[in-house]
């Protein structure tokens, strides 16, 4: 029998999606809880987070007294985790984006991980490792030879694929560089069949604005909380 899965499921916990689903080879699960190889992204998820059978899998899962970083659960304790710091914020969602591929955008790839990460550490769009160009397109503005701006493809669960990683050099910015990058990034989403969608911070008015304007649509809140393990009962996952 196939379960259907829907839309609300899919967008309401799309990491836990993504790691059952295209990112299966990134991933590590343990009986109802998942999470990224630590070189790819620092995101944890959990299959069913009401079910506290979840929770236990995840503390089998990672280390002892590791922090682990979940989205959408309300920054509140839950069974032998509790919070130690979380950050308000938004899920938007194409509704009405024009988008059109930039013929000066460069896919970026391994070779380009030192300036990704030089230009990730000077503008702090959110979480960036040394694998994450792996998840999906990353496509690149160059000035000169030199990197001035990013977006392109993380979370990907089914029928959607998350932007992220947008940012622009500060010495360029309000030259309309993210615009095209963005309409660029969800031109291949889009030819998949796939709906772009993104997430950033609560507080971040600027960057919600200018997403509004392109044509995405908030969804919901969502916080993106860590827990850290009360129960020092942890050990390594046995399954890759």
């Amino acid at each position: 029998m196939t379960t259907f899965i829907g839309f609300d499921d899919v967008l309401d916990n799309p990491a836990w999606h993504s790691l059952t689903g295209v990112h299966a080879r990134f991933a590590q699960v343990h009986g109802r809880a998942g999470r990224y190889q630590s070189d790819v992204a620092p995101f944890h998820a959990l299959g069913t987070p009401e079910d506290p059978r979840s929770w236990a899998d995840l503390a089998t899962l990672v280390e002892p007294e590791t922090e682990v970083m979940l989205a959408g659960l309300g920054g509140q304790a839950r069974p032998g985790w509790e919070p130690t710091r979380s950050i308000p914020g938004v899920q938007l969602i194409d509704v009405a984006l024009r988008a059109a591929p930039d013929p000066s955008a460069e896919v970026l790839g391994a070779k380009d991980v030192p300036e990704i990460l030089d230009l990730i550490g000077r503008t702090q769009p959110g979480p960036y490792l040394s694998r994450t160009v792996e998840l999906g397109t990353y496509l690149g503005l160059r000035d000169e030879g030199r990197l001035v701006a990013m977006a392109g493809e993380r979370l990907h669960p089914p029928g959607f694929t998350e932007i992220s990683a947008v940012c622009t050099d500060p010495a360029y910015r309000g030259k309309g560089l993210a615009t095209r990058l963005v309409r660029a990034v969800a031109a291949g989403i889009l030819d998949r069949g796939e709906t772009p969608f993104l997430h950033t911070g609560a507080a971040n008015t600027t960057a919600i604005r200018l997403y509004e304007k392109l044509g995405f649509e908030l969804r919901r809140h969502v916080d993106f909380t860590a827990y850290r393990s009360t129960t020092r009962a942890g050990r390594p996952a046995l399954r890759v």
